[in-house]
């Protein structure tokens, strides 16, 4: 018997079979990553008919049959991440999600980006609980619970939850600048923003206990990349946040995207992806810091001073989002899509190995794309670094990418081994 987690893949036959080669579902530990879902019916393998109604309603149906088909239900999904090609189809898509949710609501995460795969109008993808873990037949605390949290600290929202906790993970919902006395955007440009989103994200962590250096990932949607650079500036002014972050230098792993829209006419919205040492009951109650976050970086890919490659918390590891440079020159890789996919594939692989692990331990991967049209393309090189189409995966379009790239690739890795209980 293996004292070890594995690596599960799931597909089931009621829901629509992937249109490249991933998995529908891949769990890991106490998590079920899905792949995000199309409006697709399973049957006809197409595109339903009717507008961002019909195909939303498709999508959580393709969930729900996924759940279903390894038995789980609604109500064990921890976050819920939706993408529209039209920001003024979210109302129309809310009205759908909350039939879906009619009770408890997990995380959400809602962004308008500039296509999606099929011509699709939604897409929409979530993140699962998965009590029974996945030590072969070893189940483990199969009654381990959800720990929902709200504070009037931070902006409330009727959709979603502001943290939602399962075993050694709180997953925040996507944070935008609202001041939440007010529950209106704040007043001011992007460093205002970018500053109350952080605020924000700081608030609810502070109402759960948990310090700000917790946080293994951060996911930054900006309606311009041109504001990079400031909201760089503020970034660099909440982390490091604590005297031991900033004795090692720790910041998260990130991922920067441009986005069509965000909600409220925002120009940035946050999303954190934060550790919980003391997990979630029935789970034995640890020192918040007896799992240490293992934060690596190595010269044979891409570094940053404002991201960490690889941070590894309990049984996952995060990779900060990939571009297709050249770890020695730092300069874009000469060639089309294909190649561009290729080195971002590569660097993802070098940091995989620089912490003893291969990319069949890669349970999720999300790739954003400057041409949707290019995703054959992907899949060409894609199948080379993932020939048992293992992941699961998320492909969308978007408006611009850091160094005018074509690419952009981010993933989240299993760490069967986990991270020790012992101080850094």
């Amino acid at each position: 018997m293996s004292n070890y987690n594995a690596v599960l893949a799931r597909n089931v036959e009621n829901a629509p079979k992937g249109i490249g080669p991933y998995s529908q579902t891949v769990a890991f530990s106490h998590y079920n990553n899905l792949s995000a879902q199309l409006p697709i019916d399973p049957k006809s393998g197409k595109l339903i008919a009717g507008g961002v109604k019909e195909q939303a309603e498709q999508c959580f149906n393709n969930i729900k049959a996924i759940l279903d088909g390894i038995d789980h239900v609604m109500s064990d999904v921890v976050r819920i991440t939706i993408f529209v090609k039209n920001i003024k189809d979210i109302d129309t898509v809310d009205e759908v999600y909350k039939s879906f949710f009619p009770t408890y609501v997990p995380a959400l995460t809602k962004v308008a980006v500039s296509a999606l795969p099929m011509n699709a109008l939604v897409q929409i993808e979530a993140l699962v609980s998965h009590g029974e873990g996945t030590i072969p037949n070893a189940p483990q605390s199969g009654d381990l619970i959800k720990l929902t949290n709200n504070t009037a600290n931070a902006p409330m929202s009727s959709l979603s939850t502001q943290a939602v906790a399962f075993s050694h993970y709180n997953n925040l919902s996507a944070q935008l600048p609202i001041d939440p006395k007010s529950g209106r955007i704040i007043a001011g440009g992007v460093k205002e923003q970018a500053g109350q989103c952080l605020k924000n994200i700081k608030a609810i962590l502070e109402s759960i206990d948990v310090p700000f250096d917790d946080i293994v990932k951060i996911n930054i949607f900006l309606k311009n990349l041109s504001d990079s650079e400031a909201v760089n500036e503020v970034y660099t002014t909440f982390f490091p946040d604590s005297a031991i972050a900033r004795a090692v230098a720790y910041v998260p792993a990130l991922t920067t995207v441009a986005v069509a829209a965000l909600p409220m006419d925002a120009l940035i919205q946050i999303e954190a992806v934060v550790s919980h040492g003391d997990g979630t009951p029935p789970q034995v109650v640890e020192d918040r810091h007896g799992i240490i976050i293992k934060a690596s970086n190595t010269e044979n890919a891409p570094k940053s001073s404002l991201s960490t490659q690889s941070v590894a918390f309990s049984h996952y590891n995060h990779i900060s989002a990939q571009l297709p440079l050249d770890s020695k020159t730092g300069e874009l890789v000469a060639g089309g899509v294909k190649e561009q996919v290729k080195q971002c594939l590569k660097n993802m692989k070098a940091i995989v190995e620089s912490i003893d692990h291969d990319m069949d331990d890669v349970v999720k991967v999300n790739i954003f794309l400057k041409n949707i049209e290019d995703i054959d393309a992907v899949d060409e090189i894609y199948t080379t670094f993932f020939p048992h189409g293992l992941p699961a995966r998320r492909t969308v379009g978007v408006s611009a990418l850091n160094k005018n790239a074509l690419v952009q690739i981010d993933a989240v890795l299993s760490n069967a081994e986990g991270t020790p209980p012992k101080a850094l």
